[in-house]
């Protein structure tokens, strides 16, 4: 199967899923990853707000402003994508491809070393991943470079094997459920 082939399926997939598996699924990987040393470790969380029938971020963005973290989205400007700083989570609004961002342009988050959480379509055991096709993740990470990455995904997104290309930047952990 393709990137183009697997990208469809999964997208399938993901779409066939009801309301209440989406909502129990992102518990559990929510549960999981904030129990995780990488985030106990980290003092600056580069998240994601979900769009579609994406793992469910909004308590681990919620949880890391109440444990004093820095929380940083991604805000897409052309064919580049900043992390912006937030302190309130209801400050966003629809943005590339209808998917949330902040409504404000700063500030831009500047920590070398924040952990980043990685949204993706599907992942392997080694950490390998597709995005939705933009890469704007590869190109932000081949910028900096010394960012921590976990991916959250549901099973049906874990494969044996992805082929990779030379401008694809593993995931440094996948916690799935």
């Amino acid at each position: 199967m393709n990137k183009q082939q697997l990208r469809q399926a999964i997208r399938q997939r993901k779409r066939a899923m009801t309301q209440e598996e989406i909502e129990d699924r992102s518990r559990s990987l929510c549960e999981k990853f904030l129990n995780s040393d990488n985030y106990r470790r980290c003092t600056c969380l580069y998240g994601y707000l979900p769009y579609n029938q994406e793992v469910r971020t909004w308590p681990i963005l919620h949880q890391a402003l109440a444990d004093g973290k820095q929380v940083a989205v991604p805000k897409v400007y052309g064919d580049e994508m900043k992390f912006i700083y937030l302190t309130d989570l209801t400050q966003v609004a629809a943005g590339y491809a209808g998917i949330p961002e902040p409504i404000a342009d700063d500030p831009v988050a500047e920590q070398q070393d924040a952990l980043v959480l990685m949204p993706g379509l599907a992942f392997d055991p080694q950490g390998h991943r597709i995005g939705y096709g933009g890469g704007f993740y590869d190109k932000f990470l081949s910028r900096e470079p010394k960012h921590p990455t976990v991916a959250l995904c549901y099973e049906f997104q874990m494969v044996d094997h992805l082929e990779t290309e030379q401008f694809d930047i593993p995931v440094d952990t996948v916690i799935w459920a």
